[in-house]
């Protein structure tokens, strides 16, 4: 672990980034909801049939988490019946970047030799 400062210097502003990214983007199917909707805007049906890993309940609690954290937008079209819209923000689309480095390190077959090293 990092050595204790009194003053709050650049290792402790680093790590509450990373912190707070983290808290953000540690909900379970996070990633796999950004980069579905990275292809464009989906209704929830759509998301859940391109996602069929996550369940109904997950899918849910993952879109308003992001949405409550301002990388997902809601739209609420007045049909019958009622049509929602998920789409990224311009805040959400900024983690483009940072999902194509971790798909360019998975496909470097790091990811299997993680998951194969576990006990």
């Amino acid at each position: 672990m990092k050595n204790e400062k009194t003053a709050e210097g650049p290792d402790e502003r680093e790590e509450s980034s990373i912190c707070e990214v983290l808290r953000i983007l540690g909900a379970k199917w996070a990633f796999l909801v950004l980069d579905e909707l990275l292809e464009g805007p989906q209704r929830f049906n759509q998301l859940k049939r391109n996602i069929s890993i996550v369940k109904t309940q997950s899918l849910t609690d993952t879109l308003r988490h992001l949405e409550h954290n301002g990388l997902v937008r809601r739209q609420v079209f007045p049909t019958v019946p009622v049509t929602v819209e998920y789409s990224l923000t311009e805040k959400g689309s900024d983690f483009q970047l940072a999902l194509k480095e971790m798909e360019k390190w998975g496909a470097k077959g790091h990811a299997a030799e993680t998951r194969d090293a576990a006990p």
